[in-house]
């Protein structure tokens, strides 16, 4: 088989594979959202009988989804923000200091990343509880912060670590003060990666459930969590779809404009070559 043939068979099983993981369930989702209340939609009926919006304005109005919303994407961003500002120093120290214990340091770092969520979310929530914070929106922004912060080190690490040193001391040479060393020589490369922890950490956040659950429950609600409600016991998939469609097509568009931004901003410096 030649080379060119091979390119097409790799290019239609890739499409296959977006096909069946991302087109077929998101179709499925806007089908489910859409099937009319009085026309269930059931086997062995191919498509909806009846399709409408009605689920959804029902759930507007008769819901907490308006609140959960509210709370998520009040809470997303000043994650994203702490997280970025705590992260910085030791972004900073991996990627271009060199010490003692440094790559220990950095599995350590990264360390929750493989712990299970319900894991940290109740040891996360014992821990608040026994230092005195009971407040359920601070509560939850410190252990989202605290729960993304290595996601954040690791892309700024990166960023760090691709700031070319001799731009540094050119800078430094020619008399430029720590600020316009800091614009010349960091900003540039940096960009990418500051956008690419922001919107990272903010999707988390939005998505995150294990730990809004445990600290937030019954009255603090957040779009997962309402997401939950209609996977759980009540089990109903029309009202998961159209909840799910919520917390997925938002992320969807910020990470499309993030790619725009990528791009405006120089997306070539993250690839080594800054």
């Amino acid at each position: 088989m030649s080379g060119k043939s091979w390119n097409r068979l790799l290019a239609i099983l890739l499409g296959l594979v977006l096909i069946v993981w991302l087109v077929v369930p998101f179709g499925m989702a806007v089908l489910w959202s859409l099937v009319d209340p009085d026309k269930a939609w059931s086997y062995p009926d191919l498509l909806p009988q009846k399709l409408s919006f009605r689920r959804w304005s029902e759930m507007w109005e008769t819901t907490n989804l308006a609140v959960a919303i509210a709370n998520s994407y009040m809470l997303a961003p000043i994650v994203a923000c702490a997280t970025l500002m705590l992260a910085a120093p030791t972004a900073y120290a991996f990627g271009r200091l060199e010490f003692p214990g440094k790559s220990v340091a950095q599995f350590i770092a990264l360390l929750p990343l493989v712990l299970p969520g319900f894991v940290i979310a109740l040891f996360f929530t014992a821990l608040l509880h026994r230092i005195g914070i009971y407040g359920k929106f601070f509560g939850i922004v410190v252990g989202h912060t605290v729960l993304f912060l290595p996601y954040a080190i690791r892309i700024l690490s990166v960023s760090y670590s691709l700031v070319r040193q001799d731009l540094i001391d050119a800078a430094r040479d020619l008399g430029a003060s720590r600020r316009a060393r800091f614009s010349a020589a960091y900003l540039p490369v940096l960009k990418p990666g500051i956008l690419a922890a922001l919107v990272i950490v903010f999707i988390q956040s939005i998505e995150e459930f294990a730990l809004s659950f445990v600290l937030g429950s019954p009255d603090f609600t957040t779009v997962p969590t309402i997401l939950y409600s209609y996977l759980g016991y009540n089990f109903i998939r029309p009202n998961a779809a159209v909840v799910s469609l919520i917390l997925v097509v938002p992320n969807i568009i910020l990470m499309l404009v993030f790619e725009r931004l990528l791009k405006s901003n120089g997306a070539v410096t993250l690839g080594g070559k800054g």
